[in-house]
């Protein structure tokens, strides 16, 4: 009489292993730039916006006050914005300010802040320095 092995193993062999780990590494070694373009991309979004919402506020401050902000600060100080937004070096005392020129000056005993730009010295996607931003 002959007994029938009913025990079969179970489980992966392994090329089977290793053709699927190879597998995720393909699709992992694709995933990843693109992750980090798209990070890249959304830091550059919110710096574009940052730049804008504090040059537009130093606008409405100058036509409010009849003067320019003397710093950021000004604008926190008097309401306008509840705290400095971050640059994109993550850092909200790297920003950089122009000052108004003395023909522009809104009160010419006293220039203030004409532009505000980024302090970050890298170059974005597009090629130009976050410097060089200025809407």
């Amino acid at each position: 009489m002959k007994l029938k092995s009913t025990s079969r193993q179970c489980g992966f062999t392994l090329i089977e292993m290793i053709v699927v780990i190879s597998l995720m590494m393909v699709l992992l070694a694709i995933a990843l730039p693109m992750y980090n373009r798209a990070v890249v991309h959304a830091r550059e979004a919110k710096l574009h916006s940052n730049v804008a919402l504090l040059n537009g506020l130093v606008e409405h401050y100058s036509q409010d006050k009849g003067q320019a902000p003397q710093s950021l600060d000004d604008l926190v100080t008097a309401g306008y914005i509840k705290e400095i937004p971050e640059d994109i070096t993550g850092s909200k005392t790297t920003w950089e300010t122009e000052q108004e020129t003395p023909e522009n000056c809104w009160d010419p005993n006293q220039c203030g802040i004409g532009s505000v730009h980024s302090g970050s010295r890298e170059t974005g996607l597009e090629g130009t320095p976050y410097a060089s931003w200025t809407h």
